[in-house]
C-alpha cells in the first residue's frame, strides 16, 4: 500500500503507532506532509523506472482543499521539497526553507536532488480552487515531460488525512492492498478492545506492543518511540 501501514481484516484495521504519530514539517498532515510524500513517491518512481534523466519539465495539479487552501498550508513548498528528494521525516526545516526560496527565486529545481530542471512553482503547481476528483477531494496529479508533448509519466495521489497517501491506479481508483499478516489483537471498536484486554489479561499498551511487533522488533519500536518523543520535546 502506498505510503501507509494499514493491516486490514474484514472491518478490522490495525494502524501502526508510527503512522499515527508521524514526524514531518507542518502545519498540516494532510496538506503538507501528504503532498510532500506524494511528490517524493512520484520522483522515486521516475528514478526507479529509469526516466529521471529524460525529464525536462514537471507539472502538478492540486484539487479540492489542496487547491483551495494549499498556499496557507504550505502545499506548494511541500511539493517542491518532495520533488527535490526530501523526506518529511528526515528533512532539516532550515534547509527546507532554503530549497523552497531558491526554487521560487531562481525557477530551478534539482529533481530527486540529482537532475536540474526549470521549475517555477507559481506556474507549474496549478491550484484548482473549485475542482475535485471523484474518489477523494484532496487529489494531486503529477506529470513529467521529456521533449514530446505527451507526459512520460503521470500519477495521481490522494492525501486522505493524517499524512496517509494513496496512489490511484489506471482507472483513477485508489490502489489499496490488504496485508495478510495477522496481528494478535485485532479489534474494530472500543468495546472489542476492552474485551480483548479482559480475556487476555494484558493491558492495552501490552496488546499494542504485541501488534506492533508484527511490523518491527521491540528494540526498533522503543527507539522509534523515543525518537518521536525527542522531536516533540524539541
Amino acid at each position: 500500500m502506498a505510503a501507509a501501514e494499514f493491516k486490514r481484516y474484514g472491518s478490522q484495521v490495525f494502524v501502526s503507532t508510527f503512522e499515527m504519530f508521524k514526524i514531518g514539517i507542518g502545519p498540516s498532515s494532510s496538506h503538507t506532509v501528504g503532498p510532500m510524500r506524494a511528490a517524493l513517491m512520484f520522483v522515486d518512481g521516475l528514478r526507479d523506472g529509469g526516466e529521471l534523466d529524460s525529464v525536462q519539465r514537471v507539472e502538478i495539479e492540486l484539487f479540492g482543499s489542496l487547491g483551495a487552501t494549499g498556499h496557507g498550508h504550505g502545499s506548494p513548498k511541500a511539493i517542491v521539497l518532495g520533488l527535490s528528494g526530501c523526506d518529511p521525516q528526515t528533512v532539516d526545516p532550515r534547509a527546507a526553507e532554503s530549497i523552497y526560496v531558491d526554487c521560487c527565486n531562481q525557477h530551478q529545481l534539482a529533481l530527486h536532488g540529482a537532475r536540474w530542471i526549470d521549475f517555477d512553482p507559481s506556474e507549474q503547481i496549478i491550484m484548482h480552487r473549485r475542482k475535485s476528483m471523484p474518489f477523494h477531494s484532496n487529489a494531486m496529479t503529477f506529470r513529467a515531460y521529456a521533449q514530446r508533448a505527451e507526459p512520460i509519466s503521470e500519477r495521481t495521489f490522494y492525501s486522505v488525512g493524517g499524512g496517509f497517501v494513496v496512489r490511484a491506479g489506471a482507472d483513477g481508483t485508489p490502489q489499496i492492498v490488504a496485508d495478510a499478516t495477522p496481528v494478535p489483537y485485532a479489534f474494530s471498536t472500543g468495546d472489542e478492545m476492552l474485551a480483548l484486554s479482559a480475556s487476555s489479561g494484558l493491558s492495552i499498551p501490552q496488546m499494542m506492543m504485541a501488534n506492533e511487533r508484527t511490523l518491527r522488533s521491540e528494540e526498533e519500536i522503543r527507539s522509534g518511540l523515543l525518537h518521536i518523543w525527542s522531536v516533540m520535546q524539541e
